[in-house]
């Protein structure tokens, strides 16, 4: 068998060619795989500013739409401006109990996930708790899986056996948007609870939890808000969430007629 040494000479300059070849396409690789990395790398989500204090002040009243995320102990509170919601402010959570995942079943002592609404009926201005939301489960959903469960709220103080504590001071403000919405015209106050911030990274990042298929399930709801600034409209079917895919322009509602001059306010 011939060497290389022993090759005729174009063979010879063949095998250089390809060695040469071959360094510059690891040399391009080294330079574009960290880029390509950044590439694929998903951006941190950014987190939108609240509206000034003094608009904020001036929407009360106005629709409200409440965000919830375990793992980042926070709960974000909307209020709606013309078409959209828009941050009123950002509140931690103080304490909820179970870590991540939908509550089952009664004394799991789990938060629940999910979508819920609330309506006056469901307010609780002399909790022991200070003040109080019932969320409303079980909804249709946990009443379709057979979950069971009663009195889940968010409310005030820092103690939680499946409920979601807030603190005095800032459960007084939830409680007041949520309750001055209601009383003028909302008919009800949406409240979406996602284990987490519901990015494709932080998906991946928990793809093998024994909830990835019901987590799957709010993800379109996460995607909905972020894209169109409204709550999702949410049904069951077949004992799965079900969500629109586009949204629905109405007209602005009577409670929120009133700050339609402020939609042009930063």
């Amino acid at each position: 068998m011939q060497t290389e040494a022993h090759l005729p000479r174009h063979c010879s300059s063949s095998l250089q060619g390809i060695h040469s070849m071959g360094k510059i396409a690891l040399l391009f690789a080294m330079i574009l795989l960290p880029a390509l990395s950044m590439a694929m790398t998903p951006e941190p989500v950014q987190q939108l500013a609240p509206v000034s204090k003094e608009l904020k002040k001036q929407l009360i009243g106005t629709p409200v739409y409440i965000q919830i995320f375990k793992e980042e102990r926070t709960l974000e509170l909307y209020g709606k401006i013309g078409n959209e919601y828009r941050l009123l402010d950002t509140y931690r959570i103080c304490n909820f109990s179970g870590g991540l995942g939908p509550k089952r079943r009664e004394g799991d002592f789990k938060s629940p996930e999910g979508f819920y609404s609330v309506k006056m009926n469901q307010l609780k201005p002399d909790s022991r708790f200070y003040r109080a939301i019932n969320i409303g489960f079980p909804n249709q959903y946990d009443r379709d899986q057979g979950y069971s469960g009663n009195y889940l709220m968010i409310h005030g103080d820092c103690k939680s056996i499946g409920c979601y504590a807030m603190t005095n001071a800032y459960m007084d403000q939830i409680f007041t948007y949520v309750n001055a919405a209601l009383r003028n015209g909302q008919q009800e106050v949406n409240i979406a609870i996602y284990p987490f911030r519901m990015t494709e990274s932080n998906m991946q990042r928990h793809r093998y939890s024994t909830y990835a298929d019901f987590w799957k399930q709010l993800q379109p709801g996460y995607a909905y808000f972020a894209q169109y600034h409204q709550p999702p409209t949410v049904n069951v079917a077949s004992g799965r969430y079900v969500m629109n895919s586009s949204p629905v322009i109405t007209q602005p509602e009577a409670a929120s007629q009133s700050f339609l001059a402020l939609s042009k306010v930063k």
